[in-house]
């Protein structure tokens, strides 16, 4: 499905939706509520109407004031009707966007409301209807690198490019390690690139793309180098574009940096940490996105030469083991000289935190997670880890608080709430808190009865077992 026009609706919702506009010019917002409401309820898809509602409720709400949007966490935003609708969403995203506008009836800047009416419009190919509860999330809360990057990926299939390239940009800065960002905003690059030579012509069905742009083998080039996965062939004959291009501009970082990653797709990985060693001779090594680029490729190769072992060999699981510990401890020593290089990027102290938890350095990792929890955009995700190190240990009084802060945190109930009320209530039945353990799992069995045993906790509690 898609979104509508006005032109595209019948006589009889055209009249609707008239009479509703009118009304809001009588300041009559009830009324106009009322049959937006109607309308939206028969024709989930017409934009301008869900555009209308939202002016109508927030009018009604007198939310011209400046304070208006500073009402950031509402009563609607931990709402029972969210996790409805989270459920609703994975079978019926209109069904979810029904729900959205039940909690935004309530309150018209519910955070969790316009996130999940977002996700929702998201799922049913509805890009600017979620743009328009984005830009009021991403207003709420401006540091959420998730609304971020939802509201950067719905202007890309609005066609707005320059806005999501403008965010994802915003958003590399931020975060310079993060290689989802680093692919994203590749991505609509290219595809603003290919817009901007006339791409967006071909709407009226008339000629093909590869005719619009002057160079047809700069196009194809264009089209096989943003495909996720690219055949072997078409993977070398882009090294070899690149390579040539490379004589004439021997200090372009970014076509040294596109080599290293197309040959690490090849699991050509010396031949990729070439061109990135040939980046930081010509930088200094100061970008710790490069050093991470680096330690990622180094990893893959140890991962690699681990699938090439042969298990019907007598040494094979012999061999498998030492590769796994040199990984493991090559992963610790360079989070470690990361992490003193860059003293203040709390992104490599979660993750140097994530590494120590794993190989099961306690005291190491509660000192990164009380770091990383400075971090706002991992700091929900460094109490779990911090509350988990405390359990490890036995000081499970201290990893209940920390995950009872955790909660209070995080308002909207998603995957991570969920397993922090499961850690949660797992440390209380430790503690010998069954009551208090059962109400953790019966804040999950309610909204997800599937989710790990919780199911077969709550059959036991009842059964008196």
């Amino acid at each position: 499905m898609s979104e509508k026009s006005l032109t595209e609706l019948t006589r009889d919702l055209r009249g609707l939706y008239n009479r509703g506009n009118d009304a809001i010019q009588r300041e009559n917002y009830d009324y106009a509520i009322e049959l937006f409401t109607q309308l939206l309820t028969q024709d989930p898809c017409f934009y301008e109407c869900r555009k209308a509602l939202r002016l109508a409720q927030h009018r009604k709400a007198g939310t011209a004031s400046r304070g208006f949007f500073k009402k950031v966490f509402s009563g609607a935003n931990s709402s029972p009707l969210v996790a409805k609708g989270q459920m609703a969403l994975r079978n019926s995203p209109l069904e979810a966007l029904q729900i959205a506008e039940q909690i935004l009836m309530s309150d018209a800047n519910s955070t969790g409301g316009h996130r999940l009416l977002a996700e929702a419009a998201l799922a049913a190919d509805m890009p600017r209807t979620a743009i328009m509860s984005l830009e009021v999330v991403v207003r709420n809360m401006p540091k959420d690198k998730s609304a971020n990057m939802q509201l950067a990926e719905a202007l890309a299939k609005a066609g707005e490019q320059t806005k999501a390239e403008k965010i994802y940009a915003e958003l590399q800065r931020e975060y310079p390690n993060d290689n989802d960002i680093f692919m994203a905003l590749k991505n609509v690059s290219a595809s603003k690139t290919m817009d901007e030579g006339g791409y967006g012509a071909l709407e009226g069905g008339q000629g093909s793309y590869r005719d619009i742009l002057k160079n047809k083998a700069e196009t194809v080039s264009l089209e096989q180098e943003n495909r996720q996965v690219k055949t072997e062939d078409v993977a070398e004959r882009l090294i070899l574009e690149k390579e040539a291009r490379l004589k004439t501009e021997p200090t372009n970082l970014k076509l040294l940096r596109d080599l290293g990653e197309l040959c690490t797709e090849k699991n050509q990985f010396d031949r990729a940490l070439g061109f990135y060693e040939k980046i930081v001779a010509i930088d200094g090594g100061n970008d710790s996105s490069l050093q991470r680029k680096i330690a990622e490729t180094k990893v893959r190769k140890f991962d690699y030469t681990a699938a090439q072992l042969d298990p019907a060999t007598p040494d094979y699981a012999e061999k498998l083991a030492q590769i796994k510990a040199d990984r493991i401890a090559y992963q610790l020593d360079e989070c470690r000289q990361r992490a003193e290089r860059y003293p203040t990027d709390l992104q490599i102290r979660f993750e140097f935190g994530v590494l120590l938890f794993e190989t099961g350095k306690l005291s190491e990792a509660i000192q990164e997670f009380q770091k990383a929890i400075n971090n706002p955009h991992r700091r929900i995700q460094a109490m779990n880890y911090l509350a988990q190190c405390f359990a490890r240990r036995g000081m499970n009084d201290l990893a209940a608080k920390r995950l009872q802060d955790a909660l209070k945190e995080k308002l909207v109930l998603d995957d991570e709430k969920k397993d922090l009320i499961y850690t949660l209530g797992s440390v209380l039945e430790k503690m010998g808190k069954r009551e208090e353990a059962i109400e953790q799992f019966k804040l999950l069995y309610e909204v997800d009865i599937g989710y790990k045993d919780v199911a077969a906790k709550i059959d036991a509690y009842y059964a008196g077992s």
